[in-house]
């Protein structure tokens, strides 16, 4: 398995899983990789930082149930989306104007979700709201 930064042509950043790398580009190729956001298709690997493990000294091995384990956190991330999608109303990339809206009328109880740019999500945390990212796990993935 093999992890990318995704970025799509609006400036959406997410990461997703790929059995090796070729499978990427495979699905690039036949226009199966959708960006989360937006549902754009036009998808293009981002800046990553490799991780880089040092010597084995402690003989440290993946548990040998790591594929059930990380199949289980997806499953969970999976039920997170589908509580957000169900009890949240999507405002998009207008998010960081609705969230102010609802920031400042103190008397509001709406809940939304959406996506901001960083430099947004900066302003936002200076104004003192705060945010919380979710890892957007892809249903067919």
């Amino acid at each position: 398995m093999i992890k990318y930064n995704l970025k799509c042509h609006n400036n959406h950043e997410f990461e997703s899983w790929f059995s090796n790398s070729s499978e990427f580009d495979n699905l690039k190729k036949k226009k199966l990789l959708e960006c989360i956001f937006c549902t754009s298709k036009k998808i293009n690997k981002s800046i990553m930082a490799p991780m880089v493990s040092g010597t084995r000294e402690n003989n440290q091995e993946y548990p040998k149930n790591f594929d059930k384990i990380i199949r289980n956190e997806k499953n969970k991330l999976l039920e997170l989306r589908k509580y957000v999608e169900k009890n949240f109303e999507f405002v998009g990339d207008d998010f960081s104007r609705k969230v102010r809206e609802v920031f400042y009328d103190k008397k509001s109880k709406k809940t939304i979700y959406g996506t901001t740019t960083a430099e947004e999500r900066k302003e936002l945390e200076e104004e003192g709201i705060d945010l919380f990212s979710i890892p957007w796990v892809n249903k067919d993935n």
